[in-house]
């Protein structure tokens, strides 16, 4: 019970000051992490309480299961064509190119890896996480284009790394096991099933949440309670079926907005509260968990902690940035700011706890650890002073440069 009386106090008093620190270098994320890392003497009590660290697995993937269908169902791709496709290059070439050069990092960092683990590796730490930074993308002094496409990045990255996370994970399988129908099976199983979940339950859901909403049948205070409900139901019948969660609730995500266009603004809802409630309580879990592994972090882990965070991110995204005008001082803090957090946490949660005994377990899981715990710290300190200096370059540039023009309808 301790652990849960120091997190609900932490909650408690963070909330009263969050107004405030919102713009400090004190995130949430910070708090949480360090409230956790000090309740790690608690930890091997809570497992053996609930007989397994499944805790840690249930409520890291119920957090990102409705993370994943909020930035589905809000996703506008009118604000994907405003921004001038910088969200589009940041998701395509970007993301590609981060996902290789990971993949191709790790099996020089832990030449024990197979290429394929590499991949996971990549995949895993691929999603970028605005919440460790969250003034970055909510600063008036950060240009529009700027933030909005940083914001939209990390809206739809998580949903898109989980295919290439599945992928790799089945030819890392085929690998080990001998080609055969594992890889195919694997896919089918995980992607098909994960699809045909989310579009089964999104569609018709959306239809008849439009229909009560309309038909005024539904109160106020159950249309959020309705909206939430789809992915858990995505997480329930993909347990059942052997589908992905994670495909299932960001396809439902998209598919229930084509019969209810008012979902993204009760997913925004639930996510600005109770879905900030559940994550802080994975930050909190994560905490634990990094006091736990902490002996373990090698050079190795931490090297690539360090490479994933500079090269392996800022690089993709210079080259994802040709052609586009932007300043040299916009392109490094549009690739500095691509903090890992929730969603790798909760990736690499589901792999290890899936993929037991996998020759690369252990290098994955530290270098994992060692990469979430150095962005939550570097992206949430640095974010104040780098926007201070940024916006001093910004407000130096010629007033026809990029960085200068709004959003357009």
């Amino acid at each position: 019970m301790i652990p849960l009386l120091v997190f609900f106090a932490a909650l408690f008093v963070y909330s009263l000051a969050s107004r405030r620190l919102e713009r400090t270098v004190v995130t949430a994320p910070i708090v949480f992490t360090v409230a956790g890392m000090l309740m790690f003497p608690s930890l091997a009590g809570i497992l053996k309480a609930g007989g397994t660290p499944n805790i840690l697995l249930n409520v890291a993937e119920i957090g990102l299961v409705l993370l994943l269908f909020t930035d589905a169902s809000r996703t506008d791709l009118k604000v994907l064509h405003s921004v001038r496709n910088l969200p589009a290059r940041l998701l395509s070439t970007g993301m590609l190119l981060t996902i290789l050069l990971g993949a191709v990092v790790a099996k020089l960092v832990f030449p024990q890896l197979s290429i394929w683990e590499g991949g996971i590796l990549s995949a895993i730490l691929a999603p970028t996480d605005a919440g460790l930074g969250q003034v970055v993308v909510t600063s008036p002094r950060v240009p529009v284009r700027v933030r909005q496409a940083l914001n939209v990045e990390a809206g739809l990255n998580d949903g898109l790394s989980v295919p290439f996370l599945l992928l790799f994970a089945g030819l890392s399988v085929a690998h080990l096991q001998g080609p055969g129908l594992s890889l195919a099976h694997f896919v089918v199983e995980q992607l098909g099933i994960g699809v045909v979940v989310g579009l089964v339950i999104g569609l018709p859901g959306g239809w008849l949440l439009d229909a009560a909403y309309r038909s005024k049948w539904m109160s106020e205070p159950f249309r959020q309670i309705g909206v939430v409900t789809l992915p858990l139901l995505c997480l329930v019948v993909s347990e059942i079926t052997g589908a992905s969660m994670f495909i299932a609730s960001f396809v439902a995500g998209l598919a229930v907005q084509i019969c209810f266009k008012e979902v993204g603004q009760h997913s925004v809802e639930f996510a600005e509260e109770w879905g900030q409630f559940i994550n802080l309580g994975v930050f909190f879990l994560f905490g634990m968990a990094v006091v736990r592994d902490w002996s373990h972090l090698t050079a190795a882990s931490w090297g690539y902690a360090v490479l994933s965070l500079t090269v392996v991110r800022m690089l993709p995204v210079a080259l994802a940035l040709i052609g586009t005008h932007l300043s040299a001082a916009t392109v490094v803090f549009m690739g500095w700011f691509g903090p890992r957090g929730l969603s790798s946490i909760v990736l690499g949660l589901v792999y290890l706890e899936q993929q037991v005994h996998m020759p690369g377990e252990h290098p994955l899981r530290y270098a994992i650890t060692a990469t979430v715990v150095l962005s939550i710290f570097a992206h949430g300190l640095t974010a104040v002073p780098g926007i201070d200096l940024y916006s001093r370059r910004v407000a130096s540039l010629d007033a026809a440069a990029p960085e200068h023009r709004e959003l357009r309808a």
